[in-house]
Formats: C-alpha cells, structure tokens, sequence
C-alpha cells in the first residue's frame, strides 16, 4: 500500500480547472470528428492513442507496476469511465455542447444515489434540497414540453450518471493505487471494451480526421492524468464543483464555433443544475466532516 500525499486543496483545484478545460477542448474536437467518422472509432481510437502514451511506463515498471489488490474496482472504474465518455460523445453529436456539457456534469447530483445503494448511508432530508433542485434543472435542459426533447439528452443524461461512478471509484482507488497504475487499468480495460462496438461500425477513416483524432486521444490520456491528480490532492467537495467551469470553457466553444446560444429555459436550467450540484457537495462535505468529528469523539471516550 502507497500513503496517500497530504491534501492540497490548491494543487487539487489547479487539476480540476485544468480537467475542465482540456475536456472542453476535446468536447469540441470530437464535435467535429463526428461529423467524418462514427462515434465508435473516435472512442476506440482516443483509448488506442492513451494505451501508448502509458507504453513507456510500463516497461519500465513491468509486471510490478501493474500488480494490484484491487482489480474488480479497476474494472468497474474502467467501465464507468468509458461508459461516460461514450454517451458523452453520442449527446455531443446530437445535441448543443453546452447541453451535453451540463448534462454530463449533473454527476454530483448522482453520487448521493451511489452512496445510498453501496454504503447504505441514509441522509438528512436538507441533503435532498439542492438534488431536488438540481433535477428541476435537468428537467428544464430536457425540455419536458416535447418540441425539442429527443433521446440524445437522456443518452446525455447517462453520462452523468456513468461519470458519478467513476467519480466515487477513482477516489477509492487513488486512497492506495498510483496514478499510472490506476490510468493504465483505465485505459487498457476502456480499449478493449471500445473494440467490439468500433469493429461493428467500422468505416475507412478519411486523412483530415487523423490529426483531429490523435489531438483527441492526447488530450483525453491529459484529461485523464489531470483528473485522477485533482482527486489525489482534493476531495470531491472541492472538485465537483470546480468541474462546472468546463460548462462555460464547452459553451464557449459552441458559441464560437457553431453560433449555439442557449434558450432561456436551457439557461435557467444551467443555473439550476450549477447551484443544485455545488449545494448538494458542500452539504454532503459539512455531514463528512460532523461524522468524523463524532467518530473522533466516540474514540477518545473509548480510549
């Protein structure tokens, strides 16, 4: 077992704000590549591309770079990643960035539901409050009126939903695992579960797409990288709610490059969504940090 480095909330910050803006980047470029190459190939390339940047630690670490306790979490972690980037991708090719973006960073609004099914930890009913609120958001995004809806928003949705997942194991595993164990697991176990579907929608990829491809594969292994050190150094109190910075980083984009202005009901639902998830984080750290206390409490009476 590795000792976790002490917390630093600054450090953990600067990689969150980092994730969110290299995700964006990448939100954008793959945007664009959809509109050459099926979703399916973007995804088993980016993981391609990520597998080889991890090559060279690998043979330098060998077999005991890669012996781990804690493979069945690898996996999960591995599919709950590549499940998020997948519907990601799919919602970003169907439906405005920045809805997709907001879509997929309604996560937090989802780890008090994992939390609740695995730990079997019930919370006060004020904990609910911003989910609730937080959910009215997602309502508004989805336009339950029915003259925009379409079935790219719930697959969006699912991308919160997968993402929340790997957000709860990416912090248990960076608790005793390195960094690049734990991305190497990622990506080689996201690569082989990306192959059978780019294989069943494989079309011959044309020469402009090439670049836009290997700056995608670059900058999700970046993203990656940055991700799991923000959670090395912060807790998901403090980078849960910095992640909603790569909305505006992703709205920027689509206002730039594709003229796309969210309508005021998909603005209140940002708003909504934003506030919902940062006041369900800060709550959910405020009950943490009473539980240790009273844990402390309990022992030192023990004692």
């Amino acid at each position: 077992m590795i000792s976790s480095p002490t917390e630093n909330i600054g450090l953990g910050a600067f990689y969150a704000i980092a994730t969110a803006l290299v995700m964006s980047i990448a939100a954008a470029l793959i945007k664009y590549t959809a509109t050459l190459i099926t979703i399916e190939i973007i995804v088993a390339v980016q993981y391609a591309i990520c597998v080889v940047f991890m090559l060279p630690w690998l043979l330098q670490k060998g077999l005991r770079g890669v012996k781990t306790d804690k493979l069945g979490l690898h996996i999960i972690r591995a599919l709950c990643g590549w499940a998020c980037f997948y519907t990601y991708y799919l919602a970003i090719a169907h439906v405005p960035l920045v809805e997709a973006a907001l879509l997929r960073n309604a996560a937090p609004l989802c780890v008090p539901f994992f939390v609740l099914i695995i730990h079997k930890v019930s919370f006060a009913w004020v904990r609910w409050i911003p989910i609730a609120i937080g959910f009215l958001g997602i309502g508004l995004i989805l336009k339950p009126d029915g003259n925009v809806l379409n079935i790219w928003h719930l697959v969006g949705f699912g991308s919160a939903i997968t993402l929340a997942g790997s957000i709860i194991t990416t912090r248990m595993l960076t608790r005793t695992e390195p960094t690049n164990r734990v991305l190497f697991y990622y990506f080689a176990l996201s690569a082989a579960a990306s192959l059978p579907l780019a294989l069943l929608n494989w079309q011959p990829i044309p020469a402009k797409a090439l670049l836009p491809l290997a700056l995608i594969g670059l900058s999700i292994w970046l993203t990656m990288w940055l991700y799991t050190q923000a959670y090395v150094y912060a807790k998901a109190s403090v980078i849960s709610p910095l992640s909603y910075t790569g909305v505006v980083f992703t709205g920027f984009w689509g206002w730039y490059f594709w003229d796309q202005i969210p309508d005021w009901l998909s603005f209140a639902g940002v708003v909504l969504v934003v506030g919902g998830g940062i006041g369900s984080v800060i709550l959910g750290s405020q009950a943490d940090k009473r539980n240790t206390l009273s844990s402390n409490v309990i022992n030192k009476q023990s004692n």
